[in-house]
């Protein structure tokens, strides 16, 4: 099993999520592409001492992007939407 700071990269803000945040309590984070939603679960659990309900993942993949004539490919990243139990919250630092 990874460290759990290897299974959750970042907390990825935006105005989709924060309206998930306000009104059905949910997170979502960028997550490990090997982690799995047991993993990813017990991550955040442990490093935001909350109770986690649902774990729900989808796999990004990366869009083909050209720079002249050379053309490369972005990594595919996974995101996980974490559902948290009625009354517990995790503080994030927002950027102003």
């Amino acid at each position: 099993m990874k460290p759990y700071d290897k299974i959750l990269k970042s907390a990825l803000i935006s105005e989709k999520g924060s309206d998930l945040q306000e009104k059905r309590n949910q997170y979502i984070f960028e997550t490990a592409v090997t982690a799995n939603k047991l993993e990813i679960k017990r991550a955040v659990e442990k490093l935001f001492n909350v109770k986690v309900v649902q774990v729900r993942t989808m796999t990004v993949r990366g869009k083909v992007k050209t720079m002249g004539r050379f053309s490369g490919k972005r990594p595919n990243w996974k995101k996980a939407v974490i559902t948290l139990e009625e009354g517990q919250k995790i503080e994030l630092v927002e950027a102003v």
